[in-house]
């Protein structure tokens, strides 16, 4: 497939930098997207259930560059269709959202056996190819967080795919429920380029326990922990883009540095983050990447990811204080507690890491429910 861009960094808008009152902080996004753009770099990512981010998108983007300096990517969400929109409605309000009147990379958004069916009985498939043909789409994929033997159905059933956005970091490359290595091998055995999400695993790649920063401080101490995950995603020969979600101008910067001059990791660095992820693994902490695909339908009104957020910080650094303090500040805001939790399993039919969420609420709960 051509059109891909030159450089492998993508900018990814479901973690964009918000101000205190929730809103997102316009000028820093501004900053952001000028700084990427300006060092040769094209490739952003949004989707339609990302709040605000493709308004975002526009504003910050398209009213103030020209279209051809620039790629977007965007996504289809399967389960709102159930929700009273139809594919064309979701479409037509992706594309006013951002200001566009194409899109370069669209995308059937989440597919795994939990509801992937659900875009079969709307049409989605059919609609997106008539798209594609019409123009209205440049090119089509789709997302994916199941297992390698329904990716391999999929690409089977739709030839016509000409990328699929995969989980792909070198936590994840052999575990038994991601199967970031399965899912990428089945992509290369049938041609299709592949895009890397969640490369830092939500930031958690990046911000590594200290045992794991000492292997990196071996290779070079200089070198950000997220750098290696990064080009570990990018080194992959079938991996045609790596987006990382940025939220702050000095991650811009750190991964503009990173991909300005592209070098694949080398046999030693990658025999390093092989030892690092052996550590990493090792800790007892929850791989969550703060998604939030589990908040919404928590009927106890459980912040999910924010108590793993606290319980991590507990497990990984030996702290106290602090995350107790900002747990009882999230439950003094009107969250529920991990305790609350009724065990309904809502939460983990929707979780793309397919963590055993019920129970690791209760290992939370037991240090921080004190």
């Amino acid at each position: 497939m051509r059109d891909w861009p030159e450089k492998k960094l993508g900018f990814g808008l479901m973690r964009l930098p918000k101000l205190a009152d929730g809103n997102f902080d316009m000028e820093q996004v501004c900053q952001m997207a000028d700084a990427f753009l300006a060092n040769g770099f094209t490739y952003f990512d949004t989707a339609f259930v990302y709040e605000g981010s493709e308004e975002a998108f526009r504003k910050a983007v398209v009213e103030r560059h020209p279209r051809e300096s620039f790629t977007i990517a965007s996504k289809l969400a399967g389960w709102r269709l159930k929700e009273g929109f139809g594919p064309e409605e979701m479409l037509a309000e992706t594309m006013s959202r951002m200001g566009v009147d194409y899109i370069d990379y669209y995308l059937l958004h989440s597919l795994q056996e939990s509801h992937g069916t659900i875009y079969e009985d709307y049409g989605c498939w059919e609609f997106i190819n008539r798209k594609k043909e019409e123009g209205v789409l440049k090119h089509i994929g789709f997302s994916f967080h199941g297992s390698p033997e329904y990716l391999e159905q999929l690409l089977q059933l739709h030839p016509e795919v000409e990328f699929v956005q995969l989980q792909i970091n070198y936590a994840d490359w052999d575990n038994a429920s991601i199967c970031s290595r399965r899912n990428y091998e089945i992509c290369e055995k049938y041609g299709k380029s592949v895009i890397v999400m969640e490369p830092v695993k939500g930031g958690l790649l990046a911000n590594v326990i200290p045992e794991a920063r000492k292997v990196f401080d071996e290779a070079d101490p200089n070198a950000s922990s997220a750098s290696f995950a990064l080009r570990y995603a990018a080194s992959l020969p079938a991996v045609k883009v790596v987006l990382s979600g940025m939220s702050l101008m000095s991650q811009m910067e750190d991964n503009l540095n990173i991909f300005a001059d592209f070098k694949p990791l080398s046999d030693t660095e990658k025999e390093i983050v092989n030892r690092a992820a052996n550590v990493i693994l090792s800790s007892k902490t929850v791989p969550c990447t703060s998604c939030r695909y589990c908040v919404d339908g928590c009927p106890m009104g459980i912040v999910i990811p924010r108590v793993f957020t606290f319980y991590n910080m507990l497990q990984s650094f030996g702290e106290h204080v602090r995350p107790h303090s900002l747990y009882k500040e999230l439950v003094e805001g009107g969250a529920g507690r991990a305790a609350d939790c009724i065990q309904c399993g809502q939460c983990e039919g929707v979780c793309p890491q397919h963590i055993s969420i019920i129970e690791k609420l209760q290992d939370a709960s037991a240090v921080l429910d004190v």
